[in-house]
C-alpha cells in the first residue's frame, strides 16, 4: 500500500504540474477522444478510469488484422494464444488462456458494437474499425462478469455520410493479402448506412517437414458488416446492425524441438462462423432518454488439434491423436435503460442518474471427438443471467463528482452431458463502484475509486475428475485505484495507480494423468486458491517535441500474486506470481512527419517473462518487438511499405510444462513445449478514402 500512497502524491503533483500549461482541445490541438463504454459518451481525458484507446489511426500504423496486434499498445495487457490467434486476453493480471470442453466464465469481456463476444473473440478482426477501447480493471456496473478483469469494446465505424469511405489493399511476405473496401451514405434524409467487406489471407509463419507444406498455420478471415440508422421521428432513432464473421485459420504449432518446423500428419484448425443482428431504439422523452439493446449471434466454432505433434511411422514408442471440439453457440441479450436528462436531475439538480435492466441467455452445444474417447463426448452448457444495476453521478460543483455504481446479478447454470453428468448453480452476485474526481483545470483532473467485481461459479464436468475438484466457488475482486489525467500545450499524461485483492481465485490447473503405453493426457480444469493480490502502475502519454515530431510511450508494471493452493501434481503453492503478467510492459514510439506527404512511424512493444499456467512453472522469454511504416499520402489515397517484428524476434505466445511427448525419450523427461508468435513480416500496402 505504500507504493500506492506515494503514487497518489505523485498523481496530484503531476495534475498541478499540468494546471500551470493547460488548455482547450482545441487550442493544443489534441484529438478529442470520446469514450463510448461508458453510460454516456465522455471524453478521455475526464473518465474516472483506466482506458486505453486505439484508434483507427493506430491500427493503420501497426497494420493491424486482429485484434491480438494492437493489445501491446494497453499498459498492463497480455495475451495467449494455444490457437491460430492469441484470443484469450488478460488484463492486470487476469483472464482465461484457453477452453476445451469445460465451460468458461469470461474474466475479460469482448464487446463488437452492441453484440458481446465475450470468449469466442476469434471475430476480433479490426477492418473499418473506428476505436478500440480497453477498460482496465473490474468494471462490474456497466458489463457485469464478464469484465472481472475489464472489458474490450470494438467501436466499428457508424452509418453516414460525413463517415469517409475507404478501399484497403496489401500485399505481403508468406503469401499474404487482403483487399477491403468500405462505404457509407445517406439513403434518404432520415436513413443512413454503412457496408463493410473485407478478406484477409495468409499461409502463416509454420513449416510442417512432414507434409512439405509452408500453410499448415494458414488465415483465412472474412469480414462483413451492413449498418443502418434510422431517425424514425425527431425523439427516436433506430441503428440496426448485422455482422457477419468466416474464421477459417489452421492450426498447427508445436513441435517437438520447439522450432516452427512441425511434424504432425493431421494439421488442426481454429474455425468460427458467427451472424450478429444487434437493434438499438433511443427514443428522447420528457425527463431523458430510454434505450433499448437487443441482440442476437449465432456462432459455430471448430478447434481442433494433432495432440501427438508427430506422423505415423515416426518412433516405434509413438502414439497417434487429434482432439476436436465443436461448438454452437446460441446467445440472445436485452437491455433497457434509463437515463436523465438536465430537467430529472436528483437532490436539487445535482445528480445525474442511470436505471438499468439487462438479460442474457446463451445455449451451447458442444460435440468432442477425440480418439481415445470410447465414444465422442457431448453436452449442453445453458448460462442464463439477469442484472439490475444503477449509477449516479453527483456534481457538488463545477470541479468535483461523485459516481456510485451498482449490479445485482442473478445467474443460473445449468449442464448435462452424455457422460451422466448433469450440474445446476444458482448465484446472486453484487459488484459496483464508488469513484471521487475533481478537476484541478481545464483538461486535468484526479480520481480515487473503489471497484468490486465479480465471477460466476461453476465446475468442471470430465467424468475422470474428483468430486472435491468438481465445483468451484465465485470469484470476488476489490480494485483500489487512484490516477490522473492531464493535458499540457504540446502533450498529454494519464498516470494510474491500482491495488487488487481477489477472493477465491479461480486458476487454471490440469489433471496429469497417463495412458498404459506411458504418453501423458490432460484434463484442464479450474480451481479456488485462497487469495490473490495484483497491484501495479499505468501511464500513458504523449508529446508533440516539434510541428513535425511526436513520440509517445505506454508502460506498465505489475506485480500479480496468488497463494494457498494444492497443485494437481500434489504440490502446495505458498506464494507464486500469477500467469501471463508481467512485471512490465511498454510501447513506445514516434512519429515523424519527414515532409506533408512522407511520414514516418516506428514503435517498439516490450514485456517482462511470465508464467504460461499456474499448473506449472514454465516461463516466456522477455521480449521486444519492433514494429514500422513509412507512408506517402496524397489527397485522398496513402501508399505505405511497413514490416512487423522487422529484426524477426523470436517470442511465445504459448507455452506447457512438467511433462514430455517426446516417444525419443520414451516419454519420460519432462520439458517445456512453446508456441510461437509470429515473425518478420515486410509488406506494401494502398489506402483510398472517398
Amino acid at each position: 500500500m505504500t507504493t500506492v500512497k506515494n503514487t497518489l502524491y505523485l498523481a496530484v503533483a503531476l495534475a498541478f504540474s499540468a494546471n500551470a500549461q493547460t488548455s482547450s482541445d482545441e487550442a493544443t490541438g489534441l484529438e478529442h477522444i470520446l469514450v463510448t463504454s461508458d453510460f454516456n459518451a465522455q471524453n478521455l481525458q475526464v473518465v474516472p478510469s483506466s482506458i486505453s484507446v486505439i484508434g483507427q489511426q493506430q491500427i493503420t500504423e501497426r497494420q493491424a488484422q486482429h485484434l491480438e496486434q494492437i493489445l501491446n499498445v494497453a499498459p498492463n495487457v497480455n495475451f495467449a494464444s494455444g490457437a491460430s490467434r492469441g484470443r484469450y486476453v488478460q488484463i492486470r493480471g487476469i483472464g482465461e488462456r484457453s477452453q476445451f470442453s469445460e465451460p468458461v466464465n469470461p474474466s475479460v469481456g469482448v464487446v463488437v458494437d452492441d453484440v458481446d463476444f465475450s470468449g469466442v473473440a476469434a471475430i476480433g478482426t479490426l477492418f473499418d474499425v473506428q476505436q478500440v477501447e480497453v477498460l482496465k480493471g473490474p468494471q462490474a456496473t456497466e458489463f457485469g462478469a464478464n469484465a472481472l478483469a475489464g472489458a474490450i469494446k470494438i467501436q466499428t465505424t457508424p452509418a453516414g455520410a460525413d463517415q469517409a469511405s475507404r478501399l484497403s489493399l496489401s500485399l505481403a511476405e508468406h503469401n499474404t493479402w487482403s483487399a477491403g473496401v468500405a462505404h457509407g451514405g445517406d439513403l434518404t434524409d432520415k436513413l443512413a448506412y454503412r457496408v463493410a467487406l473485407q478478406q484477409y489471407k495468409s499461409d502463416g509463419f509454420i513449416e510442417n517437414i512432414h507434409l512439405d507444406r509452408d500453410d499448415t498455420g494458414n488465415r483465412d478471415e472474412l469480414t462483413s458488416r451492413i449498418k443502418l440508422a434510422w431517425q424514425a421521428s425527431e425523439d427516436l432513432s433506430l441503428d440496426l446492425n448485422y455482422q457477419y464473421f468466416d474464421i477459417d485459420n489452421g492450426y498447427d504449432a508445436f513441435s517437438l524441438d520447439n522450432d516452427d518446423k512441425t511434424r504432425s500428419d493431421e494439421p488442426g484448425f481454429d474455425r468460427q462462423e458467427s451472424d450478429a443482428l444487434s437493434l438499438k431504439a433511443d427514443w428522447q422523452l420528457s425527463w431523458g432518454r430510454l434505450l433499448a439493446i437487443g441482440a442476437l449471434s449465432d456462432s459455430d466454432i471448430d478447434y481442433g488439434y494433432d495432440e501427438d505433434w508427430t506422423y505415423v511411422g515416426f518412433h516405434p514408442w509413438e502414439y497417434s491423436s487429434f482432439d476436436a471440439y465443436y461448438r454452437q453457440r446460441d446467445t440472445k441479450s436485452l437491455e433497457l435503460r434509463a437515463i436523465s436528462d438536465d430537467s430529472s436531475r436528483l437532490f436539487t439538480g445535482t445528480t445525474d442518474w442511470v436505471l438499468g435492466l439487462y438479460g442474457k441467455s446463451v445455449d451451447e452445444d458442444l460435440l468432442r471427438q477425440y480418439t481415445y474417447a470410447e465414444n465422442d463426448f457431448q453436452s449442453t452448457y445453458q448460462p442464463d443471467n439477469l442484472a439490475f444495476y444503477a449509477q449516479t453521478r453527483t456534481h457538488f460543483n463545477h470541479s468535483t463528482r461523485l459516481t456510485a455504481g451498482l449490479r445485482i446479478d442473478r445467474f443460473r447454470i445449468d449442464y448435462h452431458n452424455n457422460a451422466g453428468f448433469t450440474e445446476s448453480l444458482e448465484d446472486t452476485i453484487v459488484g459496483g463502484k464508488l469513484v471521487l474526481d475533481h478537476s484541478v483545470a481545464s483538461g486535468a483532473m484526479v480520481y480515487a475509486g473503489i471497484y468490486r467485481g465479480y465471477k460466476a461459479s461453476g465446475f468442471n464436468p470430465d467424468e475422470r475428475v474428483s468430486e472435491e475438484q468438481r465445483l468451484f466457488s465465485p470469484e470476488y475482486n476489490w480494485n483500489y485505484e487512484i490516477g490522473v489525467k492531464g493535458n499540457t500545450d504540446n502533450g498529454h499524461v494519464r498516470l494510474a495507480a491500482f491495488y487488487m485483492e481477489r477472493k477465491d481465485t479461480q486458476i487454471s490447473d490440469y489433471d496429469l494423468q497417463y495412458r498404459d503405453d506411458g504418453s501423458a493426457t490432460f484434463i484442464d480444469i479450474i480451481d479456488n486458491a485462497d487469495n490473490g493480490t495484483n497491484y501495479g502502475l499505468e501511464l500513458e502519454t504523449e508529446w508533440q517535441l516539434h510541428s513535425s515530431l511526436s513520440v509517445f510511450a505506454n508502460v506498465g508494471w505489475l506485480r500479480a500474486t496468488f497463494e494457498g493452493y494444492d497443485r494437481a501434481d500434489g504440490s502446495y503453492v505458498e506464494e507464486r506470481d500469477q500467469a501471463q503478467a508481467p512485471r512490465y510492459t511498454f510501447n513506445l514510439g514516434l512519429d515523424w512527419d519527414i515532409t506533408d506527404s512522407l511520414r514516418w512511424h516506428i514503435e517498439a512493444d516490450g514485456k517482462d517473462s511470465f508464467y504460461f499456467s499456474d499448473g506449472h512453472d514454465e516461463r516466456s522469454d522477455s521480449s521486444v518487438l519492433v514494429n514500422s511504416r513509412l507512408s506517402y499520402s496524397q489527397q485522398d489515397w496513402t501508399l505505405s511499405v511497413w514490416g512487423r517484428n522487422i529484426f524477426d524476434r523470436e517470442y511465445q505466445v504459448r507455452g506447457f510444462g512438467g511433462f514430455s511427448n517426446d516417444p525419443r525419450e520414451y516419454y519420460e523427461i519432462p520439458k517445456p513445449y512453446y508456441q510461437f508468435g509470429d515473425g518478420r513480416m515486410l509488406g506494401i500496402s494502398l489506402d483510398y478514402l472517398f
